[in-house]
């Protein structure tokens, strides 16, 4: 059973995500919260797999929230699915950067709704590479320039082997695993091998933040996104 915290300060909008919820064999809202003080408690205090996060909510924020419950190693299991009013709403990049698994805009389909807080537990890719591209193209400008000194993200990636290097640089462009090994000609597998181990060295905790590393790293710009 996957146990998702509602976080949104729209009574309306939770109930609407909780009747959807309600209606999945496999899915269970333990909680609701209407702001981010109260999602970050109740995230501490229930430990759901999900949460389901509203970006602008009074008192603390869920960019906040979101950041909060990312830095937090008795949180490590929980992922954050940030919701949003516009694919590119301009806090969704900083979303990513804070620990984010990946956004969704509150008008989705239901379907594509479960199918991300499935996805979401599995660890797999949230950000479909239309959106990737998009999103970087979109928001890089904004963000921090890529840090190349001796204590940015560039010697970070000194730990990581050539094809790891390169694999990073293919989801930072948001390919699939299957997408990754047809274009180094291995098998999906070993695809996912390379993005398990470099997760692991970067201390990414999922996919998306792989995406933010990428970019701020310098390997993906958004030139090369077209």
């Amino acid at each position: 059973m996957i146990r998702v915290l509602l976080a949104d300060d729209q009574l309306l909008v939770r109930a609407g995500f909780r009747a959807l919820l309600d209606l999945q064999d496999d899915l269970t809202v333990v909680g609701e919260a209407d702001d981010g003080e109260a999602a970050l408690q109740l995230a501490r205090d229930l430990v759901p797999d999900v949460v389901l996060m509203d970006v602008r909510m009074p008192r603390m924020d869920g960019l906040e929230a979101t950041r909060r419950i990312a830095e937090d190693p008795a949180l490590s299991s929980v992922r954050v699915v940030v919701l949003t009013t516009f694919e590119l709403d301009e806090y969704v990049f900083e979303a990513l950067r804070s620990g984010a698994a990946g956004f969704l805009v509150k008008d989705t389909e239901p379907a594509d709704l479960l199918r991300a807080i499935r996805v979401a537990v599995a660890g797999d890719a949230l950000l479909s590479p239309g959106v990737t591209r998009r999103l970087i193209g979109e928001f890089a400008a904004r963000s921090k320039a890529p840090e190349a000194g001796p204590e940015g993200r560039l010697r970070d990636l000194s730990m990581l082997t050539e094809r790891e290097r390169e694999v990073l640089a293919l989801v930072g462009m948001g390919l699939s695993n299957e997408e990754i090994a047809r274009r180094l000609v291995v098998s999906p597998l070993t695809a996912k091998t390379h993005v398990s181990r470099a997760m692991v060295k970067l201390g990414a905790r999922d996919r998306a933040q792989l995406v933010v590393l990428a970019y701020e790293s310098g390997l993906v710009r958004p030139g090369w996104l077209g």
